[in-house]
């Protein structure tokens, strides 16, 4: 009998669309992958030779579950240089990603019945974390009016005795939002942990990425080398805790994760203390991919806003072609072999909503816009139809 915690959890949508189109391409169909948020750049050359050499010296054993030490001080000091905050190497836990990260600190922190309030939409697995230590997520609506930032006076108002923790993303996955400082201060102000997701630091434009850590100490920072230095297959991340809390998640990673890859993580210290040059073309290329999506998706009829100023996604208001965001991305995969995600992955606030990702080249992203100008042409005009 499978238990009600797995039976009952949702899927991740983006991963079941991610897998058909698969499944279309081994049957010969031209997919174009604007589904997934997965880097399209090679690793930094000097990050993988670190790999290499870390192979080549005998790195291949368990290290300690907290995480090798020349790592932890590199990720200290990289807080210390950008952001001006002191961290002691002692406070950082490396992790398999940032996802056992989150199922790490929200361990810590939540009892069955506990609250956390959290933007809607929000990263689709979100609320399944919670959920899954039988705690309760509290949404908090965001509209794409204002660019989807998080209003601080919401955010109180959704607090009750049972609220431990606030959960927020900037940059955001799926709407592209920076928190400005003056936000992130005032929900620092309101007194339940933060925890604060940065996985996307770096991949901005036009716009500033702050730290949590910057405006509270009663935070946790989840972070990780996938997006910023497309390392995804590395599985390499790592959380800033209190430090009272980091003996007891240590024990936790000991029992259910043991310690992060050995190789990875010495590639994570090449990437944090050497210079990589592919990386501020890797951060223009986005950017132009970001200008040229959200202009074409604005001729084709979809509503945008605000341009996202983060990360590499923008999500589009599509409800003039159907207010089944499932439904519609669903029959655009099917029909034009484009691959969207449905905005009803990350939320009911995202519902209507398609999240297209521009982690893929520029001329692929102009073929799949002229694939769905051809499909949704003749719809174009009519407000809530659907296809």
């Amino acid at each position: 009998m499978i238990s009600s915690r797995l039976r009952d959890i949702p899927p991740f949508i983006v991963m079941d669309v991610l897998a058909r189109a698969e499944e279309l391409e081994r049957q010969g169909k031209p997919v174009i992958h604007l589904e997934v948020g997965q880097p399209d750049f090679p690793v930094p050359q000097k990050i993988q030779d670190a790999a290499t050499q870390a192979v080549a010296r005998g790195e291949t054993r368990y290290t300690p579950s907290l995480g090798i030490l020349p790592l932890r001080e590199a990720i200290a000091d990289h807080y210390a240089k950008k952001y001006g905050v002191q961290i002691s190497p002692q406070q950082v836990v490396v992790t398999s990603g940032t996802s056992p990260g989150l199922l790490l600190v929200l361990s810590s922190l939540l009892d069955p019945g506990d609250e956390v309030v959290l933007a809607d939409p929000a990263y689709a697995c979100y609320p399944n974390y919670v959920t899954y230590l039988g705690a309760i997520p509290v949404r908090v609506p965001v509209q794409s009016e204002n660019g989807f930032i998080l209003d601080p006076q919401d955010v109180r108002r959704a607090i009750t005795p049972r609220t431990k923790a606030i959960l927020i993303n900037s940059p955001a996955n799926p709407t592209g939002a920076v928190l400005p400082s003056e936000v992130l201060r005032e929900l620092a102000s309101l007194g339940p942990t933060l925890v604060s997701d940065e996985i996307y630091h770096g991949l901005v434009y036009g716009a500033e990425d702050h730290t949590v850590i910057e405006f509270t100490q009663n935070a946790f920072v989840l972070n990780g080398f996938s997006k910023y230095y497309a390392m995804t297959g590395y599985r390499l991340g790592f959380l800033i805790a209190p430090t009272e809390f980091v003996r007891p998640i240590e024990k936790a990673q000991q029992n259910f994760f043991i310690c992060a890859s050995s190789i990875a993580q010495w590639a994570g210290v090449a990437a944090l203390r050497e210079n990589h040059p592919e990386i501020p073309q890797m951060l223009r290329t986005y950017d132009e991919r970001r200008r040229h999506l959200v202009r074409r998706l604005r001729e084709l009829g979809f509503i945008i806003h605000v341009e996202p100023r983060g990360a590499f996604y923008v999500l589009a208001d599509a409800r003039r072609f159907d207010v089944n965001s499932y439904r519609l991305a669903q029959r655009l995969l099917e029909d034009t072999f484009v691959a969207v995600t449905p905005g009803i992955d990350f939320g009911p606030g995202a519902e209507g909503f398609l999240r297209f990702s521009y982690a893929t080249a520029l001329d692929k992203i102009d073929i799949a816009m002229q694939r769905l100008a051809d499909y949704l042409g003749d719809v174009s005009g009519s407000s809530g139809s659907s296809l």
